[in-house]
């Protein structure tokens, strides 16, 4: 039987571009397999994807070697409309692929393309629309949907189209924890079908049941490792983090007991497996000296404790606040919220549940239907828009959302210049976040040709060059490599040490455990539960209501007290490290 997909001595590079993005890739994935394909940010892995269903070379030029065979047909010799019947591509941006209004019109228009009866038609967009369960919203425009629920309507666009291979960059990125462990069912019950699956993702913990294969590109476009996952972790851990690259919680906390000197006797890629081999280890005595007052906030890596409570002044304030979108369903209802002076606070919440509303009337974006907020005790609305935005930095979402220049130079040194910083530091100020965010070598690239973990470390850099007191971002890490996205985080706690309000939303519960002094989860448009995130992780009723699931690593404590009652409840690498150790001496 030929594999679906062959790619054999694969390079590409882009017009302009000195280093090629692809170079000597070969890879082959067999019938009904999941590949999971991982890498730094920039390393390729988007434009192997589009070389997979003839948009590149057709529609996207540059220079090409080598060749890709989908059923043993050379993309070069097939036609990108023969292609898409066999390749589902699901890009990183979902608005990227929408061309229509509707829900219902964006599936139909690929099945319009198809030349398909309307009955035919019906039959497949009611199919596509309950796999990713989607039914509710047939009828919804586009612009009133969810970040997660535009990432499932394109994936329902692509599986009405009947292909049998799908290629998925990232598809769970603006998913909440709930709906990404669901999309990973769905993406089981496709393959049970004999769907092939090439899969670029970083949220590991929930899939690796799935993975048949996993393929590792290095930061120079090469294949730097390729096998099934245990081994490829195993004999590569080191390499991976190293070049930045996210690994299962569980996989990365075996290499690190390894490195510490517990005894390890193979890298487990889920909790069932990491449970076997933790379970001799903490049945040997007591780890009651390990139990720690306080635990949220140590450094996943070095493990020490951050200082930066917070203070005791109110800087932020949602006064029963109420927003309705025009035409559109109730955002905010009567929310009240009090952020502090030096709190790190995570805003977590399902798709949908408000939080970039929140976060958006916190900095004066959007005007409350009613209540108010209020920025050091004045209320926003009152004040001038230059006097909120020179106190509170934004970051969008959509990082595209706000580039405003034609360079990533000239975007960074905009606000400066706005603010009549001497052109002097202008040039110093830029260099050194260029250089402390990876983006020196773009410096005169167009910031929307960046790929999209670049323009998320751009558009985070616009904000923190300019100082403001408070900082608001909404998914920082999106699309954020392993070591990109701890070395954003870690400039946050910088900068939250030495004074600064850090709100974040995201999906992202390792995160929050590792770094957030308080959570606030939001549902519905109200507060469900505002606290320390261990009180939150311990109520998982509180969870489950909100969508939200527990860091991978809390579930193991939990699971590993059936076998020692009194082991404590853990949430980060670090935690684990300390107590083994003490437990192994």
């Amino acid at each position: 039987m030929v594999a679906p997909i062959v790619i054999e001595n694969l390079s590409f590079r882009y017009p302009g571009q000195s280093q090629a993005a692809l170079r000597d890739v070969n890879l082959q994935v067999n019938q009904g397999e999941c590949v999971l394909l991982l890498g730094p940010t920039g390393c390729g892995k988007s434009t192997l994807a589009l070389c997979l269903n003839g948009l590149i070379p057709h529609l996207i030029s540059g220079e090409l070697h080598g060749h890709v065979y989908i059923h043993g047909v050379d993309t070069r010799q097939a036609a990108v409309s023969e292609l898409a019947q066999a390749v589902g591509l699901v890009f990183q941006d979902p608005e990227a692929q929408f061309c229509m209004l509707t829900v219902e019109d964006e599936i139909a228009f690929g099945l319009e393309n198809l030349g398909l009866p309307r009955q035919e038609m019906d039959g497949r967009i009611e199919s596509a629309l309950n796999l990713v369960g989607l039914s509710e919203e047939r009828h919804v425009r586009l612009d009133r949907l969810s970040g997660g629920t535009k990432q499932r309507l394109a994936l329902a666009a692509v599986l009405a189209m009947g292909p049998r291979i799908l290629v998925l960059d990232e598809p769970t990125s603006n998913l909440d924890p709930r709906g990404t462990a669901d999309f990973f069912v769905h993406l089981a019950t496709l393959k049970e079908q004999g769907y092939t699956i090439l899969l670029i993702e970083h949220k590991l913990d929930d899939l690796m049941d799935l993975v048949d294969q996993v393929a590792v590109l290095g930061p120079e476009g090469h294949l730097i490792a390729n096998g099934d996952p245990r081994s490829v972790f195993r004999e590569n851990s080191a390499r991976l983090l190293r070049e930045g690259i996210w690994l299962p919680q569980v996989t990365e906390l075996a290499f690190r007991l390894a490195q510490s000197g517990t005894p390890v006797e193979r890298f487990p890629v889920d909790v069932a497996e990491a449970l076997d081999l933790l379970t001799p280890l903490v049945c040997r005595r007591s780890p009651a000296p390990c139990v720690h007052p306080s635990l949220t906030g140590r450094d996943a890596r070095k493990g020490p404790d951050y200082a930066g409570t917070s203070g005791d002044r109110v800087i932020l304030q949602a006064a029963s606040l109420a927003y309705t979108y025009p035409r559109g369903a109730q955002a905010l209802r009567g929310l009240n919220l009090e952020v502090k002076e030096r709190e790190f606070l995570a805003l977590v919440g399902a798709n949908g549940s408000g939080k970039t509303t929140l976060a958006l009337h916190l900095c004066g974006i959007l005007t409350p239907s009613l209540g108010k907020v209020l920025l050091d005790g004045h209320e926003v609305s009152t004040l001038p828009r230059e006097q909120v935005a020179a106190q509170v930095g934004y970051v969008f979402q959509n990082p595209e959302h706000q580039f405003v220049t034609g360079t990533v130079f000239e975007e960074l040194a905009y606000g400066l210049r706005l603010h009549r910083v001497p052109e002097a530091e202008v040039q110093v100020r830029v260099a050194s976040l260029l250089d402390e965010f990876a983006l020196t070598e773009y410096a005169d690239m167009n910031p929307f040709k960046l790929s999209q973990g670049q323009k998320r470390r751009l558009s985070v850099a616009t904000m923190l060059i300019l100082g403001q007191k408070v900082l608001i971002l909404d998914e920082p890490t999106f699309g954020q490599d392993r070591a990109n996205a701890y070395r954003l985080m870690d400039e946050l706690r910088n900068l939250q040490q030495n004074g600064h309000t850090i709100l974040f939303a995201t999906h992202d519960m390792r995160l929050v455990a590792e770094y957030a002094t308080r959570a606030v989860v939001l549902d519905k448009g109200r507060v469900l539960f505002d606290g320390h995130p261990r009180e939150l992780f311990a109520q998982p009723e509180m969870l489950h209501q909100a969508q939200l699931n527990a860091p991978t690593l809390y579930a193991l404590s939990l699971a590993l007290v059936s076998f020692q009652p009194a082991w404590p409840p853990l949430a980060t690498i670090a935690e684990y490290c300390a107590c083994l150790e003490r437990l192994c001496a």
